[in-house]
């Protein structure tokens, strides 16, 4: 991802901004509703975040700092909830978070995890 480098990273911390502003939003969309929903999508994305970093972010200790970095945020971000009085704080949400960033380092330990290189590969030769 060395053509790609910048847009990517950038609409990366896009991404961030997105979720942080919506997991602090008093009255968040919901697109979806039935029971476990919730935990649904913080792992879903914090799973595709984590992906995402991984297609720039390639070696081990790279990987490491930024699933470290993506956990630490879906706590922070819990504890921020829990201090907004209109949001809840849940050890659940920083499970499911915490899950995502896993899901997310496997998935792109996989030849599917690999599709920014590849992309980059075939259309910016």
């Amino acid at each position: 991802m060395h053509k790609l480098r910048k847009p990517w990273l950038a609409l990366g911390w896009l991404w961030i901004i997105a979720i942080v502003y919506l997991s602090l939003a008093p009255n968040p969309p919901e697109p979806m509703r039935f029971p476990g929903v919730d935990k649904l999508q913080h792992a879903l994305a914090y799973c595709l975040l984590m992906l995402w970093f991984c297609q720039v972010y390639v070696r081990r200790t790279q990987r490491l700092f930024a699933a470290a970095l993506l956990t630490a945020m879906g706590i922070v971000v819990e504890l921020l909830q829990g201090m907004t009085g209109y949001r809840y704080f849940e050890f659940a949400d920083m499970a499911a978070n915490a899950t995502g960033v896993l899901l997310g380092w496997v998935w792109a330990r996989t030849a599917l995890g690999r599709i920014g290189s590849a992309l980059e590969t075939r259309f910016l030769k």
